[in-house]
């Protein structure tokens, strides 16, 4: 574990230490503080069932937007160090390839956290200012961030199996975002067909359309079954991540 640790420092410093990690910060900022005072303009103009929280997570532009946050923290995971060639000189001291991937992924996942910090104090702040005023639910602020972990473990994975595939970091990214992106649209227009064809079809659908998930944890309620299946599908890439390494490790 000694040896993990090493590695997982060193690749939160070179996110910090590179001008990614804000460029990625400053665009999380822009989209959650423009989509807070979108829901805050919904709210002033009329009396609204949904609350501030519901309606910050519902803007579609915010979602497609969302998207170009994975493949901007991923690509240069593997891709750099292949260009470099620094991967082979990593693997001539005595690493596994496992503790190369998690220590990468699981340092994406950290600084994806930390980057939603400032978007969470804004609920926190209109709450203290306006005196409780403005109901920010309890339920739905909780459902809505876990969902946007889940969701990031899953993209995160996509991004490192992307990366690992090539040593050019915007064919990685590129690889990354399609196929974020379609996963996330897919769901959406399956729904919209499906439901003038049949409602059961709709039924087996919503277990793996974003847009619905997006929906029943910004309300509040936690499901377990988009849980299980963004993190059953956040290992299975990462398993694919790392027979790619393991792979390109041993290749002569």
């Amino acid at each position: 574990m000694r040896i993990f640790w090493v590695l997982f420092k060193k690749e939160l410093r070179a996110f910090f230490v590179s001008p990614v990690a804000y460029i990625v910060l400053a665009l999380v900022m822009v989209l959650s503080g423009f989509s807070f005072r979108a829901a805050l303009s919904v709210l002033e103009s009329a009396p609204s069932e949904g609350s501030i929280v519901t309606w910050t997570f519902h803007a579609m532009w915010f979602w497609l937007s969302y998207f170009f946050i994975f493949p901007l923290l991923t690509m240069r995971l593997f891709a750099e160090e292949k260009k470099m060639g620094t991967l082979e000189t990593l693997f001539t001291a005595p690493v596994h390839a496992w503790q190369v991937v998690w220590s990468k992924y699981l340092a994406a996942v950290f600084v994806y956290c930390v980057l939603w910090i400032p978007s969470y104090l804004n609920f926190r702040f209109v709450d203290w200012i306006t005196v409780g005023q403005v109901e920010v639910p309890e339920g739905a602020l909780k459902g809505s961030y876990l969902i946007l972990l889940v969701m990031g473990l899953f993209n995160l994975a996509i991004g490192c199996f992307a990366s690992s595939l090539t040593s050019n970091q915007i064919i990685a990214a590129v690889i990354s975002f399609t196929i974020s992106l379609l996963h996330f649209l897919a769901g959406l227009f399956i729904m919209v067909v499906g439901r003038r064809v049949s409602e059961t079809f709709v039924d087996i659908i919503s277990y793996f359309a974003s847009m619905e998930h997006i929906r029943i944890f910004t309300s509040g309620l936690i499901d377990t079954r988009p849980l299980v299946y963004y993190t059953s599908f956040a290992l299975l890439f990462i398993a694919m991540t790392h027979q790619v390494v393991e792979f390109r490790r041993w290749r002569p």
